[in-house]
């Protein structure tokens, strides 16, 4: 049976959406956002199954304060379909600032139980919902490795923002300044990782700025495997920079939309 705070938990869920527009009236809103506040606290966690899209009938374990797009299956909808267009069975998926997971799900029901996801989440909260998500699908052949990916292998300090701001705390970033919530964690080049463990068929990239940095480390894997990449830019310098890196070595490289990447071996 469903518990009192789950079942509120799940109406907050469904009705969040249609309530959006009575959060801006005077007074009504600051009620609403009170209530809100108090019967569903920021840091509650409900388990859903996605409703649309790749990921449709897969279980997860969201806020839900910002569930609403996870639960639909309408987030990012031209990464969803590059996953549903390039992955096949058989496959070795990374995800690299995998967060919660939603795309490692995709990606370990794409590639099958013949295949392998590897996903990268430096904050060890959202690693441990990461693996949950995994386990209560049933994909044990994913796993999660709890690190940021960098040019080498070192240890980076991790800012991880305040619930408040992400609930999924999903703006985490490597940072040189280590005031506020910032932690010490391991990180790994692709080019080392890849020495004991299976090449990457396809790669997806969302590490909040430091995209560039990771791939000066993944040169011998570029130069060896011809690895699908998909990316999520986060500075003009950074696209640039990877763009002209990537056609260098051989790949078309399009645009999926104003801030994702797909790059193709030829």
């Amino acid at each position: 049976m469903m518990k009192p705070g789950n079942r509120l938990a799940n109406l907050f869920l469904r009705y969040a959406s249609p309530f959006a527009e009575l959060r801006r009236v005077p007074i009504i809103g600051d009620f609403l956002s009170w209530a809100s506040r108090k019967l569903v606290p920021r840091d509650t966690l409900v388990w859903i199954q996605i409703r649309h899209g790749p990921a449709k009938s897969l279980w997860i374990r969201v806020n839900p304060r910002t569930g609403q797009n996870v639960q639909e299956g309408i987030g990012e909808p031209q990464v969803q379909q590059a996953l549903a267009d390039h992955l096949r069975p058989g496959m070795t998926f990374y995800d690299l600032g995998a967060n919660i997971g939603y795309f490692s799900l995709i990606a370990a029901r794409q590639v099958g139980p013949q295949g392998r996801v590897v996903s990268f989440e430096a904050d060890p909260e959202i690693a441990a919902r990461l693996r949950e998500n995994l386990v209560r699908n049933n994909f044990s052949h994913a796993r999660v490795e709890q690190k940021a990916v960098w040019s080498e292998d070192t240890t980076v300090s991790f800012a991880r923002v305040d619930p408040s701001t992400s609930p999924d705390r999903g703006l985490g970033h490597v940072s040189s300044d280590s005031s506020g919530d910032t932690i010490t964690v391991e990180a790994v080049s692709l080019d080392r990782y890849v020495t004991a463990q299976n090449a990457p068929d396809f790669l997806k990239c969302d590490v909040e700025g430091a995209e560039a940095e990771v791939f000066r480390g993944a040169d011998r894997l570029l130069a060896g495997k011809r690895t699908i990449l998909l990316i999520e830019m986060h500075s003009a310098e950074n696209q640039r920079t990877l763009v002209q890196k990537f056609t260098d070595l051989g790949y078309t490289v399009r645009n999926l939309d104003e801030n994702h990447i797909l790059a193709l071996p030829k």
